[in-house]
């Protein structure tokens, strides 16, 4: 027998398996396409964790899978962290389908272990699970969420005792620890009444902390608001609590998008909770339009990431991540060289595939740039590093997915925060006449023009992982030499020698870097079923970046 089928069978027949997910893996039987595409593998950790379609099979999110991550987990944690047991777990989760039950469940398997569990008493944000950790002192944390997913997705997220999420260094011996588990069905989780004072349901004291913290971040903590009002929405997720209490605590007037403020597991009122797609925004552009608003922002389900939309010439229009990251970036430096407060070890972090605009305005202020790989996880590792060693000041980090962190109260990327900051520039920005938008043409005006793009190629199952694969290959083996006469200077390849001796992570990513200063990245999802092509394209105006990005796109998205 197939292996797949093999596994299908022993999932169907088991006596731990609950009656709802028999049932449902009863409903396949004939339907072998669809038995190979949730048994032909388990599925695997990627940047943001582990995420993927909820169901029945081992390449599916469910109860069976989360035990077999969280019994890893923990013999990870014991294997490491000989205190890991009294020190505990903290898990959160967001608004999506299952999430309560999966962080039961995680907290369940944890208490079988003997490993103390934190929970909250309802759904918190993916930065205030990281503060959490930090400030109970907990041996690691876990996050149930697919971020901005649709809503038949939901995954799992790791986090070290410093609130990172774990890097491959880590990743690496955990998952081998997972691989081990020889069987996944069988594997023991307490009900809280089982598991009594080896699980804490927190209170609100950890909110509070985390409110503090972040208003604590305020750099112009008077300026001016009468004049200034926001329009917000959560997208149906964990931001609207947070978001809107330090809002109003700051003295900001806030109109909530009522209709996307309740938590929902299916996003019924948004037809897209990212907020990199334009879709996000359309009842919050009606708000912000009605309203006369200056800004409008919405932060992804789990809250960790921030999109922006501001006036422009009279109407409103979204501002991509790299161009808010770069406002903030500007807005943080320019006030630290204002008032003599910018330390002279400063560093800002951002990732391999954002925007070089960003390291202009450090190459102003005199700051140092770091480079890491797509994920978060990867600066919150940097931050580690800086304050252990006292070798760099981090003053800001972001990434062109709509993340940044401004604070290290958090080692991931935080929506709270940005809500905040991003408010505090606009508003202060306006006191001097100018919108967002005009803030960054002033910032086109001294760097030059930059125009960002990404192109997702979406390949879905086993047949498109192979095609990805194939795509990334291809360009490896046979790269451009030039676009439109400019010369392709320098190719960075994350699985060679010669990146790791930089000290980069192997990772699938090819980097190709132009004469002109423009580049293209391309890296196959951690998380999903797509390639992902960045482009950073320099040019005098709009209109000649255009061009050049047109036949980037023609050259490499073969």
């Amino acid at each position: 027998m197939k292996e797949y089928l093999e596994t299908y069978r022993e999932w169907k027949e088991s006596p731990f398996v609950d009656e709802e997910t028999k049932q449902e893996l009863i409903a396949l039987e004939g339907n072998e396409a669809e038995i190979y595409e949730r048994f032909y593998k388990v599925i695997e950790f990627g940047t943001g964790g582990m995420r993927g379609v909820i169901g029945a099979g081992t390449n599916r999110i469910n109860r069976y899978v989360i035990r077999k991550a969280t019994l890893g987990y923990a013999q990870y944690l014991k294997q490491t962290n000989r205190r890991a047991a009294e020190m505990g777990v903290v898990i959160a989760h967001d608004n999506r389908r299952m999430s309560r039950e999966f962080c039961l469940e995680t907290a369940g398997v944890l208490a079988a272990e003997g490993i103390r569990a934190y929970i909250f008493d309802s759904l918190r944000t993916t930065p205030e699970l990281s503060f959490a950790v930090r400030i109970l002192g907990a041996a690691g944390g876990a996050v149930i969420t697919a971020s901005h997913n649709p809503p038949e997705y939901n995954g799992y997220k790791l986090y070290d005792q410093h609130g990172c999420q774990l890097v491959p260094c880590y990743t690496d011996v955990l998952i081998s620890i997972i691989n081990k588990i020889e069987d996944p069905l069988s594997i023991k989780s307490l009900s809280l009444e089982e598991a009594g004072d080896l699980i804490t349901v927190l209170g609100p004291e950890v909110d509070e902390a985390y409110y503090e913290a972040v208003m604590n971040i305020r750099l112009r903590p008077d300026v001016p608001r009468d004049d200034f009002s926001v329009v917000y929405t959560p997208q149906h997720g964990t931001g609207n609590v947070p978001v809107r209490e330090v809002l109003k605590r700051c003295g900001y007037h806030v109109t909530p998008v009522t209709e996307q403020c309740f938590p929902d597991k299916d996003f019924i009122n948004t037809k897209s909770p990212n907020p990199e797609n334009k879709e996000a925004y359309e009842l919050a552009m009606e708000y912000v339009t009605r309203t006369g608003a200056d800004i409008a922002i919405t932060t992804d389900p789990d809250c960790d990431r921030l999109g922006v939309i501001a006036k422009k010439k009279g109407k409103y229009e979204l501002l991509s991540g790299n161009q808010s990251g770069a406002i903030l970036l500007n807005y943080i430096l320019e006030y630290h060289s204002q008032n003599g407060t910018l330390p002279e070890n400063a560093v800002m972090c951002n990732t391999v595939v954002t925007s070089t605009l960003g390291d202009r305005v450090c190459e102003k202020y005199g700051v140092k740039v770091e480079k890491t790989l797509t994920g978060f996880k990867f600066i919150g590792d940097k931050i580690h590093t800086y304050n252990s060693t006292g070798s760099q000041t981090y003053m800001f980090g972001y990434e062109e997915s709509y993340g940044c962190l401004i604070s290290d109260i958090a080692r991931d990327k935080d929506g709270v925060q940005a809500s905040l900051m991003l408010c505090e520039a606009a508003a202060y920005y306006k006191t001097l006449g100018k919108s967002l938008w005009d803030v960054l043409h002033d910032l086109y005006a001294e760097f030059g023009y930059y125009l960002d793009a990404l192109t997702n190629v979406v390949h879905k199952g086993s047949a498109g992982a192979k095609k990805i694969a194939a795509l990334v290959d291809n360009l490896r083996n046979e790269p451009p030499t030039e676009v439109e006469g400019i010369v392709v200077t320098e190719v960075e390849d994350y699985l060679s020698d010669h990146m790791q001796a930089l000290g980069f992570p192997s990772s699938n990513v090819l980097r190709f870097i132009l004469a002109d200063g423009s580049w293209v990245a391309v890296r196959p999802s951690g998380t999903e079923p797509k390639c992902k092509y960045y482009y950073c394209v320099t040019g005098n105006d709009l209109a000649a970046a255009k061009a050049k990005l047109s036949a980037m796109r023609h050259v490499f998205e073969r």
